[in-house]
């Protein structure tokens, strides 16, 4: 069903795009704070906390992010998490289910998601095995369905921008970290192509998922960008859930220096 589901949102968003191109401020800040709040959840809890434990999410902030995570595109979370510590554990090599370096741009940015063979979750992510993370590829269907279809209460305008536009929008920002980020030039086969790629900032809003070599040169680390020069708002987000007590044990170099 992803590949259905993938043409379903880039046709409706061309034609959202075509009727509605300027949708009025109001629709607009609300697909742009969707957007946000679901790339929080996807950088945040997905990928700092759970793929590479980084952080100890509170469990009420956990769930809250994984829902919009989910309503954002991304699938549900053990299958995120394996397939994210499967690309690290074999970055760049045959086993690597998403290397541009071995099977091509296209197939790094999308191709891989309907085309691979889904990774094992009992091997790659036996923690997070447990029903509490189970149920939400259970109930995946239902909240993708609100996220295409809920824009509707607000108008035809709204339909358009806070569903399709938004989830073909979302899904490119975060396949690019698979494809471009992977494209440093004179890499040999077999290791690591990851580099950073400045002008993704804006697209990802700024929260750091662009800074993918420094991610892959230290994975543990729940700070992406290393200097102000390199904007990371997920880890300013992290630094404030931490400050209200919704978050701990978060991994950052002095840390991992003392173990």
């Amino acid at each position: 069903m992803v590949m259905p589901w993938f043409v379903l949102i880039h046709l409706t968003a061309v034609a959202g795009v075509i009727l509605f191109p300027l949708p009025g401020w109001k629709v607009f800040l609300g697909t742009l704070a969707l957007t946000w709040i679901g790339g929080i959840g996807t950088t945040v809890c997905y990928h700092r906390s759970l793929a590479h434990r980084a952080l100890r999410l509170n469990p009420a902030v956990r769930a809250i992010l994984i829902f919009f995570a989910m309503f954002n595109g991304s699938g549900s979370p053990l299958t995120w998490v394996a397939s994210h510590r499967v690309h690290h554990a074999h970055a760049d090599t045959p086993k690597d289910v998403s290397s541009p370096v071995l099977h091509g741009f296209w197939w790094a940015h999308l191709r891989w998601l309907w085309q691979s063979e889904l990774p094992s979750v009992e091997r790659f992510c036996p923690d997070l095995d447990r029903f509490s993370y189970r149920i939400w590829g259970h109930v995946q269907p239902a909240i993708l369905a609100l996220s295409y279809l809920g824009g509707l209460y607000f108008g035809l305008a709204a339909f358009f921008w806070l569903g399709s536009i938004r989830l073909a929008f979302s899904l490119h920002a975060q396949c690019f970290v698979n494809s471009l980020c992977h494209t440093e030039p004179d890499t040999p086969v077999g290791e690591d192509s990851s580099r950073n790629v400045h002008w993704l900032a804006l697209m990802h809003l700024f929260q750091g998922e662009n800074w993918h070599r420094n991610h892959h040169a230290r994975p543990a680390l729940a700070r992406l960008g290393r200097t102000w020069r390199q904007p990371d708002l997920g880890y300013v987000m992290i630094c404030l859930l931490e400050k209200m007590g919704l978050v701990d044990d978060v991994r950052r170099s002095r840390n991992l220096a003392q173990n």
